[in-house]
């Protein structure tokens, strides 16, 4: 298994591009599916969640033709309805494959989705929004099976706010007959993102980035070509790299509206940000401030960003609160950083943190994707070297993080 070895102390400087969106990329690909002709997708992200989709779509059928960051996807072949329970197994967002596959053959079965433990996640809404739709589900052996004779727009009211749900009951209302009404939506970027997708291959959807999302059925979709926006979780990562550092970065490549509740909270804790149309420039003068935090559904500050966050406050001068919202089990990172000198405390869904000046290398576990980019700051910070193991789990949302922070001088590298 992989794992990193990063020498710190050294203040990250220069510029860093930033690549598209993880968490829209990987429900754009399964969208696809809903066409007739073929789709082109680009800015896509070169991680392994996007492999893992591209094998799931040909084993279906599907033909993938992928160069470098962008994809072409022809659905024309797809000939099944059960992805491979091993492949699917691997990652939370092959959810999204019901509910494509469910409006293109009214019938899907997969495995219970996988990916990040970072405490429950049920997907109880989406099962309930595809009843409310006319499906009968059923969850036999690990494997949730959705079937229907056919789709009817309905009026679905999500009991708790949730971005999986609020994509996949828009992927199968699409082409379910009448109007479909979802209350209570997520309005995440990526919402927006997949919403805009499928009304290019000619779907009805109007709403996206509201709490209510309107979907009028259509009988046929075609094709487009998409450009994936940029990686709002990504831009934070690198944002709390260069702060936690004492760096000065310039960040390419970002939508600054996704940004704001970050920025409004790093800017609390004392971080100089510099805003362009497309850039952003990152640095601080001294320790952080301390600040409290609560993790909200956008555009609340994002749970995605509550590990990463954590490494900043850590160091801050002061103590500083962690109210987690989302999920409940997402604390458990810190007790590796504990090994580094942070001093933390947690009760429930609270984290309480008093910053130290200086925090020491040492040997870390990544428990999730999140929280090993998290560690992977904490090294960069540190006093020392610093290994962190079970990369694969970072390797699921950002593309080539050590060679994008070594050209920003960090001493990282990768082996085996």
């Amino acid at each position: 298994m992989d794992k990193f070895i990063i020498n710190g102390g050294i203040p990250l400087k220069g510029t860093v591009t930033i690549s598209g969106a993880k968490n829209s990329a990987v429900a754009i690909l399964p969208a696809a599916l809903l066409a007739d002709t073929p789709s082109t997708i680009d800015n896509l992200p070169d991680i392994n969640d996007i492999e893992l989709l591209k094998e799931m779509i040909e084993y279906l059928g599907g033909r993938v033709a992928k160069k470098e960051h962008e994809v072409m996807i022809d659905p024309a072949g797809i000939n099944s309805f059960c992805p491979p329970h091993e492949l699917a197994s691997q990652m939370r967002a092959s959810y999204y494959l019901i509910g494509a596959l469910l409006s293109r053959f009214k019938e899907a079965a997969i495995a219970m989705p996988g990916g990040c433990n970072i405490g429950v996640r049920p997907i109880d809404q989406h099962i309930k929004g595809f009843e409310a739709l006319g499906a009968k589900t059923s969850i036999e052996h690990g494997i949730i099976k959705v079937k229907a004779d056919k789709l009817i727009g309905t009026h679905i009211y999500f009991d708790v706010v949730s971005v999986g749900a609020t994509i996949n009951l828009m992927l199968a209302a699409c082409k379910a007959e009448g109007t479909t009404i979802l209350e209570n939506c997520a309005k995440e970027p990526h919402v927006v993102d997949v919403a805009n997708f499928l009304n290019a291959m000619g779907a009805n959807i109007k709403g996206a980035g509201t709490d209510t999302i309107k979907i009028i059925g259509v009988k046929e979709m075609h094709g487009c070509r998409h450009t994936v926006i940029p990686d709002q979780i990504e831009a934070g990562t690198y944002m709390v790299a260069a702060a936690a550092t004492g760096g000065d970065v310039i960040i390419k490549g970002i939508i600054p509206k996704h940004l704001e509740s970050i920025m409004a909270k790093m800017s609390e804790i004392g971080v100089i940000i510099d805003e362009c149309e497309e850039d952003l420039r990152v640095r601080i003068n001294g320790r952080p401030k301390r600040a409290d935090i609560k993790t909200q559904p956008y555009p609340g500050f994002p749970t995605d960003m509550q590990q990463l966050i954590a490494v900043l406050l850590a160091l801050a001068d002061g103590v500083s609160i962690i109210t987690e919202n989302v999920y409940e089990g997402r604390f458990k990172y810190l007790d590796e950083l504990k090994k580094m000198g942070v001093k933390a405390k947690v009760e429930g869904r609270t984290a309480v943190i008093e910053g130290v000046e200086m925090i020491t290398g040492a040997t870390l576990s990544a428990t999730d994707l999140r929280a090993g980019a998290a560690m992977v700051i904490a090294g960069l910070a540190a006093h020392g070297v610093t290994e962190v193991t079970n990369v694969h789990y970072i390797d699921r949302g950002y593309e080539a993080i050590e060679k994008k922070l070594s050209q920003l001088g960090a001493d990282i590298k990768r082996v085996r």
